[in-house]
């Protein structure tokens, strides 16, 4: 019998779980419609009546969605060998690669950095001004002195890429990670302590599982800002198979070939997406299984 009354129970979740997915499907659909119409009306629209402003409005600086759709299964004129798309999937997970690798240096860093300076105050006041300023320097200025150094300890380019990647990545993750920890609920923190926990057990049974949606928060920010790090440190690295390589290269021939670039930008897009949509199937999967969740 509790088979039987379990089996209109799974249907049912199936049910739900297809009317969901075809709900978010749709929803997509319509906000890619919605973006796809703007494009084109507002382009329509700024050259019918001529104006210029905020800027020129033409096929150079907005080309139509479809010629940029069209470009991904053209040949470049700069170049030989496969089509666009081909060429751009290879330089995607080549730059994915790099990114993957600085995401998680610079999530292990700063998850690490942020439990320290929530366990030492001291710590805490004499470092975190550092931090904060570390992020006032521009990654331009960043990325060729890491390339530069790194290369002279005969490190591999794309390392050196990860790196740049892992700078942009840090950050964020130790400010939330700190501040997730220090939002813990103080009475179940003197609930704790009144049964007479160790530090240790604190911080991994109450503070870290409390700072989760703080941390997964500022993962998120950082999956997309560890694309944006390793496709910029692939130009002072001279790395020509990523997103970066291939940037540098079409924005030479972008008066003749603006479609390539815009191409390329999508990919670049797409593949942030990817990271962000990765972090937040994690965070469904670990955030439901923590501690006050299971019960």
């Amino acid at each position: 019998m509790a088979t039987i009354a379990a089996e209109p129970r799974a249907d049912r979740r199936r049910a739900a779980f297809v009317r969901s997915a075809a709900a978010r499907i749709g929803m997509l659909v319509l906000v890619l419609a919605v973006l796809w119409g703007f494009w084109e009306g507002y382009r329509w629209l700024w050259i019918r009546e001529g104006w210029t402003w905020p800027f020129v409005v033409d096929s150079t600086t907005m080309p139509h969605i479809h010629d940029i759709l069209a470009a991904l299964f053209r040949k470049p004129t700069s170049g030989t060998g496969d089509i666009l798309l081909v060429q751009l999937l290879h330089a995607t997970w080549f730059t994915a690669k790099e990114a993957l690798v600085g995401f998680a240096l610079g999530a292990t860093f700063g998850f690490l950095l942020g439990v320290a300076l929530s366990e030492w105050r001291l710590l805490q006041r004499g470092l975190l001004p550092y931090v904060v300023s570390s992020q006032t320097v521009p990654i331009l200025a960043v990325a060729p002195i890491v390339v530069v150094y790194l290369g002279s300890l005969h490190v591999a380019p794309w390392f050196s890429v990860a790196v740049i990647a892992s700078y942009l990545t840090f950050f964020p993750v130790t400010i939330n990670t700190l501040r997730g920890l220090q939002s813990t609920d103080r009475r179940a923190l003197e609930l704790m302590r009144s049964y007479a926990a160790g530090r240790v057990s604190v911080l991994w049974k109450l503070r870290i599982p409390a700072a989760l949606p703080y941390i997964f928060s500022a993962l998120k920010v950082s999956a997309t800002a560890s694309i944006v790090g390793a496709i910029i440190g692939e130009a002072p690295s001279s790395i020509q198979e990523g997103l970066g390589g291939f940037i540098v290269n079409f924005n030479q021939y972008y008066s003749l070939n603006p479609e390539n670039l815009w191409a390329t930008n999508l990919m670049a897009a797409l593949l942030g997406i990817a990271f962000f949509v990765a972090v937040v199937i994690v965070e469904t999967i670990v955030v439901r299984r923590a501690p006050e969740n299971v019960a």
